[in-house]
C-alpha cells in the first residue's frame, strides 16, 4: 500500500490553548498539495499565537480570505487518502484532523500513523534515517508550511530502505541504478 504523508499548520500548539488547523498538506515523493482552511465559526474564540504565525507566516486575514471551508478540505483529504496509509511526523496531526472533521460535521475519515511505525516496520538504522533526512533537507529546504513539510516527510520515507536488507522502493532503486 502506498504512503501519503500529511502535515497540518495550526493557530498554535495545544500547550498554548485550544488549537485549530489553518493549513493542511499531503504528499508523495515529488508531489505535494496544500489547502488553507477557513476558520470555522466554532473556532472563533480559540487560541491564535504570534509564535505560530511567525513560524508558518500565515495570518488570520489570509486564511479567512483564501481558505476553503472545513467540509471541502475534509473531502479533498478523504479523496487523497483512498487506498493509502497516511503518515505524519507528529501525533498532534491526528488531533487537527479530528478538529477539522468535527467542524465539517463528519466522522474522521482515516487514522494518521506516526512515522515511527514505518521506521520500525522497516528495521531502519539511525544512520539510514540520518541519510534519508539529509536528502529530504536538500530537496525541501523550506519548512513550516504544510505542503513542503509533507513533501519533506515523503522524500525522507522514499529514501529509507523498505526492509532491513537495504532494499529501496522499486522506483527509487531504478533511479539510483541509472
Amino acid at each position: 500500500m502506498s504512503i501519503l504523508t500529511i502535515d497540518f499548520e495550526a493557530s498554535c500548539l495545544p500547550r498554548h490553548g485550544r488549537s485549530f488547523p489553518i493549513e493542511v498538506g499531503v504528499a508523495v515523493e515529488g508531489w505535494s498539495c496544500s489547502w488553507l482552511i477557513r476558520p470555522h465559526n466554532d473556532w472563533a474564540d480559540w487560541t491564535w499565537t504570534q509564535e505560530a504565525q511567525a513560524l508558518h507566516g500565515l495570518d488570520r486575514t489570509a486564511i479567512a480570505q483564501k481558505g476553503l471551508d472545513a467540509d471541502i478540505v475534509l473531502a479533498l483529504l478523504s479523496d487523497a487518502a483512498v487506498g493509502r496509509r497516511v503518515v505524519a511526523d507528529s501525533r498532534i496531526d491526528q488531533q487537527w484532523l479530528d478538529t477539522l472533521a468535527a467542524a465539517a460535521g463528519r466522522p474522521t475519515p482515516f487514522v494518521i500513523e506516526h512515522v515511527s511505525t514505518i521506521v520500525t516496520e522497516r528495521g531502519t538504522t539511525d544512520m539510514q534515517i540520518r541519510q534519508a533526512m539529509a536528502v529530504a533537507d536538500r530537496r525541501c529546504p523550506t519548512r513550516h508550511r504544510a505542503g513542503t513539510d509533507a513533501l519533506w516527510l515523503a522524500t525522507m520515507l522514499a529514501h529509507l530502505p523498505l526492509d532491513a536488507s537495504g532494499r529501496l522502493e522499486p522506483v527509487l532503486s531504478e533511479l539510483l541504478s541509472v
